[in-house]
């Protein structure tokens, strides 16, 4: 399952992926978390050390397209591949619990059993010449790759606001999971997340943080309604760990324990798409190589397209 948090920044949606990350592993996994947010701290959070973060997708875009297309006779290169370009029959499929070049060489596992992808920082050298989506891009393409399945997650931690709809992203997941403060400003990230999404049928919840009472409660629910799911009360434990010391999960509050183990049953519980992912794999290419990228690639990339090829587990069959 594919599971997105995304927020306000400053909402606690990086420290939430962590935490969900972490408390999933430990049930099992296996658990790939991705930082695809501009500002890249959750590795930190997950308690990986800087000199041992795993190598950036941003900055390996071609090998992973070369990788990734495989002996598929319609890409013709990875030049010719875009962010959006769907796989095919000869493609490279990924498995979370895979051995595969893509997680031996951008991977590293912690110490709880989750493994670590990052998208990259925004360097000096891209100031002024390129936009962050260009790093984001890897993390789609690793999406419309993977083949996952039950008991099997992706946790991803967005980009603050409603960044991701600068492209199709906000569609690769199961549930999206909004983590809003008691604010009026983190219930309009809700608001702008909602109405963007409504018409591709992405399933959203709602999760308060730093909720330090019943009115917090009462608030989050008059603003967002039945789609708050989960409250999180604010954690000493938490800003502990935010303050660089020694964190386990068993430090946590009990209600806070609570409601990680209601998510992960949420999303276990959250049926899985592949149609309706398939279709709009399609969709966004065609959008993207209309928009742009026909243009980048000089290339007609709807031709990309193979009508043939079916998403989900028995695709596995008939790629390389």
């Amino acid at each position: 399952m594919r599971v997105a948090f995304v927020g306000k920044g400053g909402s606690g949606k990086t420290t939430m992926s962590a935490l969900f990350a972490r408390y999933t592993a430990l049930r099992g996994g296996p658990v790939v978390a991705i930082d695809a947010d501009i500002n890249q701290h959750l590795g930190m959070v997950l308690g990986v050390a800087d000199n041992e973060m795993p190598k950036p997708l941003g900055s390996h875009l071609t090998e992973i397209k070369d990788f990734l297309r495989g002996d598929n006779p319609l890409i013709e290169s990875a030049a010719a591949m875009v962010k959006t370009t769907p796989p095919g029959r000869g493609s490279r499929l990924l498995r979370l619990d895979g051995d595969d070049s893509v997680h031996e060489r951008f991977a590293v596992t912690t110490a709880e059993g989750v493994r670590l992808m990052v998208t990259g920082p925004f360097a000096e050298s891209d100031l002024g010449v390129s936009c962050y989506h260009s790093k984001v891009g890897a993390v789609e393409l690793y999406l419309n790759h993977l083949v996952d399945g039950p008991g099997e997650y992706a946790v991803i931690d967005m980009t603050a606001g409603a960044d991701s709809f600068a492209s199709g992203l906000f569609t690769r997941f199961d549930l999206t999971v909004l983590v809003a403060e008691p604010s009026r400003q983190g219930v309009g990230v809700y608001r702008q997340y909602r109405d963007y999404a409504a018409d591709f049928g992405v399933s959203i919840v709602v999760v308060g943080n730093k909720v330090q009472g019943p009115d917090d409660v009462a608030f989050l629910r008059d603003q967002v309604g039945d789609d708050l799911f989960a409250c999180f009360e604010h954690s000493a434990a938490v800003r502990a760990m935010e303050q660089g010391r020694p964190f386990t999960l068993s430090d946590l509050e009990p209600a806070n324990l609570d409601g990680l183990a209601r998510l992960l049953d949420r999303v276990d519980t959250q049926p899985k798409d592949w149609e309706t992912f398939g279709r709009q794999t399609v969709e966004f290419h065609l959008r993207n190589a209309e928009a742009w990228a026909n243009r980048a690639t000089g290339a007609d990339l709807k031709s990309q397209i193979d009508p043939s090829f079916v998403y989900g587990p028995a695709a596995l069959a008939l790629t390389g």
